[in-house]
């Protein structure tokens, strides 16, 4: 873990030299940001609306909190729906010029991005990439959807937007508190009380936010706790699928890498299914790996990783490299929550335009 990652979420030492120093370019953030916020709600900046109904999937900090795992189960949901759901993305980490770009079976993690291969292959639906959320919308609607999911983008006020949904890392949470750079967020907590759904990965807190004074309407329990199951490991070489209890007794110790925002989560995962790590390598978050990165992992143990990170080593997998599919889970009455949000969405969406969110 990177030093400043060490002093937003683990109260490092370096934190009372570190963030002193960073906190002039805090205020100048925070300056910024709220001069981009006042420009919209004024229309000085204008929010464009799209044809169909838009859901962002976001968070107020850096790092990954679990937005993927939501964005594949939104588009399951709007599937059960009779819906044709397509996604939107910044494509981080892509390198592709021509944009709003649709993805096709040739495109790559280079091109178009991790996370936006890994929805693609994952869910077979359209996933457009590039900058301008409005323009990929737009796209997307071409394509014959009839639902927008926006995997990121909840900062990015230009595309009006009809369901908000914040991922919360439950371990992590808000760091300690500040904004970019001196601690992680991009936007402060107050920003919770405007979206509709607030998701919870892993664990909610034992006590409830303290309620920010300056809203006019205090937020409501709208939070909802996603747990991330495991049932299968993927070949990444072969697409070989095998259950997590069988490989486990064939191979109870195995070695192990991460690319994510927290590959800590990873490694704790693993070993609360029972698997013994023999060696572990995290690296920062959309990496783009090399074969030389995997050198110090030998060959007589399986090698395990994130899809997220799979998606990136397809191109030069050998036989013993693995990744474990996640998959978000809700209660039933949670999971009614977010199917019913969905069908409210597309049917006000049909009877009357959706006013753009107050920031």
């Amino acid at each position: 873990m990177r030093l400043i990652e060490k002093v937003w979420f683990e109260q490092h030492q370096a934190k009372y030299w570190l963030v002193p120093l960073l906190l002039p370019v805090t205020l100048l953030f925070y300056g910024l940001s709220l001069l981009r916020r006042l420009a919209f709600r004024f229309g000085i900046f204008k929010a464009l609306s799209v044809e169909k109904p838009v859901v962002v999937v976001g968070n107020i900090g850096v790092g990954g909190n679990g937005k993927t795992p939501v964005v594949v189960c939104l588009v399951e949901l709007a599937k059960r729906l009779g819906l044709k759901p397509g996604v939107i993305s910044r494509g981080y980490g892509g390198t592709v010029t021509q944009t709003p770009y649709l993805l096709n079976e040739t495109s790559t993690t280079d091109l178009a991005g991790d996370e936006p291969v890994l929805i693609y292959q994952r869910c077979s639906v359209p996933v457009v990439v590039g900058p301008d959320r409005v323009a990929n919308a737009r796209k997307i609607i071409a394509q014959g959807c009839d639902v927008v999911i926006s995997d990121d983008g909840l900062q990015h006020y230009r595309l009006q937007r009809d369901l908000e949904l914040i991922v919360i890392d439950g371990k992590r949470l808000f760091g300690n508190g500040l904004l970019l750079p001196a601690g992680p967020l991009r936007e402060g907590k107050w920003r919770l009380a405007l979206a509709d759904v607030l998701i919870y990965n892993g664990r909610k807190p034992t006590t409830k936010l303290k309620p920010d004074s300056s809203l006019e309407q205090q937020p409501t329990d709208n939070s909802l706790l996603m747990t991330l199951a495991a049932k299968n490991v993927v070949n990444i070489k072969t697409g070989e699928t095998m259950g997590l209890e069988l490989f486990l007794a064939q191979w109870p110790t195995v070695n192990a890498i991460a690319g994510i925002g927290d590959p800590q989560r990873f490694f704790d995962t693993l070993t609360q299914q029972g698997f013994a790590l023999s060696n572990q390598q995290g690296f920062i978050d959309h990496k783009s790996f090399s074969v030389d990165d995997f050198i110090a992992f030998t060959v007589d143990l399986p090698l395990l990783m994130t899809e997220k990170d799979a998606v990136k080593c397809q191109p030069f997998a050998q036989g013993h490299w693995w990744y474990l599919p996640v998959t978000a889970q809700f209660s039933a009455a949670e999971q009614q929550i977010l199917t019913a949000q969905l069908k409210r969405i597309t049917l006000s969406k049909t009877k009357t335009k959706t006013k753009t969110k107050t920031i």
